[in-house]
């Protein structure tokens, strides 16, 4: 079997547009942040409030930076705690450690895999100021009951959203519910991909400014403004002691297609999610939970698990599907189980029964929005081969 047959687990979807909006950047001379990133901001804005207003976009290099710059904005410092699920990738509580802070690891819903509000809790202290929800393989945490937990326990929200654009929830896009912070994440798996880069939306304008502020060494002035000023304005101020966390003009330019590429990417992927549904729906599997009526799931991941009546382990079903030509992956190792947290809390698999468990079956499998159907027939075929 050739490479070129394989088919991998994700690719992102480029085409001439997004090529032609680099190479354009590239001739006329901006390659750091200046004015694809500042109309990047507002087109994204825009799109998730539908032009209604109300959020402030700030432009980052990586949904990691976006998070460490909410916490950084939020106050978070050492001794206070962050509630983060335990199933995630490690940014949502890496960026918790940057700033000598602690996250509070949270088991899951079962159905889900999203945090499970019950669970987290037990786990709140005199110390918690911040709850970090993942809406998981694009999957919304139900809004209003994260609302009211939040408000009943005086915890500010940063979603992470790195698998949740476009999804409503409960009625209203992702990143207009008036939470403190919205972070989105570009890498090149997403529903849409600038190959590295992200976003953050907030309603709170002085958050925006610091985040704007640290994201560039801690700079009052961004670049874009320094340099495309007809007046001199070489001076600025260092304010803070900052990071460096903005997105290149490149990047941007790519991200403007995407953004208005994205219905029809969403569209594509939700496609293959109903033909995957349908295909499945006699096999030994658990098939992915759907978005409850006035919400939708973004479809960034398409995970299933295997039952106990499949009759092979998580481990051999991904190496049954490699030998027929498809990747798979897995979402997520859980941070309890991963070195460094499992070490430095105490943590053990009992702590944490629902996603222990669930983790043992879990596979995502190929979704996309560049798939052919052809791709999607022998995706099916493979998983049936090694199932039926």
């Amino acid at each position: 079997m050739t490479e070129a047959e394989f088919i991998p687990f994700a690719r992102p979807d480029i085409t001439e547009a997004e090529i032609e909006a680099v190479v354009e950047t590239m001739r006329n001379g901006w390659l750091t942040t200046g004015p694809n990133a500042a109309a990047f901001e507002q087109e994204f804005a825009d799109f998730v409030t539908g032009g209604a207003g109300g959020v402030h976009a700030v432009a980052v290099n990586s949904a990691t930076a976006g998070l460490h710059l909410s916490y950084e904005a939020m106050g978070i410092g050492p001794g206070d705690e962050v509630l983060v699920p335990t199933w995630t990738f490690t940014s949502t509580a890496e960026a918790v450690r940057y700033l000598g802070a602690d996250p509070v690891f949270v088991d899951v819903d079962p159905d889900t895999l999203c945090i499970d509000l019950v669970d987290a809790e037990k786990r709140l202290t005199d110390r918690t100021k911040v709850i970090a929800p993942v809406h998981f393989a694009g999957l919304g945490v139900p809004n209003q009951a994260l609302a009211d937990f939040a408000a009943t326990h005086g915890l500010r929200i940063v979603e992470d959203a790195a698998h949740a654009l476009p999804t409503i929830n409960e009625g209203a896009m992702i990143g207009t519910h008036g939470h403190d912070a919205t972070v989105y994440s570009f890498y090149a798996t997403k529903t849409m991909a600038t190959g590295e880069g992200g976003m953050v939306l907030t309603p709170h304008e002085d958050v925006a400014k610091r985040m704007r502020t640290m994201r560039l060494h801690g700079i009052d002035r961004d670049v874009f403004d320094r340099y495309s000023s007809k007046k001199p304005s070489w001076h600025y101020d260092i304010v803070a002691p900052g990071y460096k966390d903005n997105l290149t003009d490149t990047a941007a330019a790519m991200g403007r297609v995407q953004l208005r590429r994205l219905p029809e990417m969403t569209a594509r992927r939700a496609a293959i999610a109903a033909r995957y549904d349908e295909a499945f729906a006699d096999l030994p599997l658990q098939l992915p939970a759907h978005a409850p009526e006035g919400s939708t799931h973004a479809w960034h991941l398409y995970v299933v698990r295997l039952t106990a009546e499949a009759g092979l382990n998580r481990d051999a079903f991904i190496q049954e599907m490699a030998d027929e030509g498809v990747g798979t992956s897995v979402h997520f190792i859980p941070m309890h189980l991963q070195p460094y947290w499992r070490d430095t809390y105490q943590l053990t698999p009992e702590m944490y029964p629902v996603a222990s468990a669930e983790f043992e079956r879990v596979v995502s499998l190929p979704i996309f929005s560049s798939m052919t159907d052809d791709q999607v027939d022998r995706v099916i075929a493979a998983v049936r081969a090694s199932l039926d």
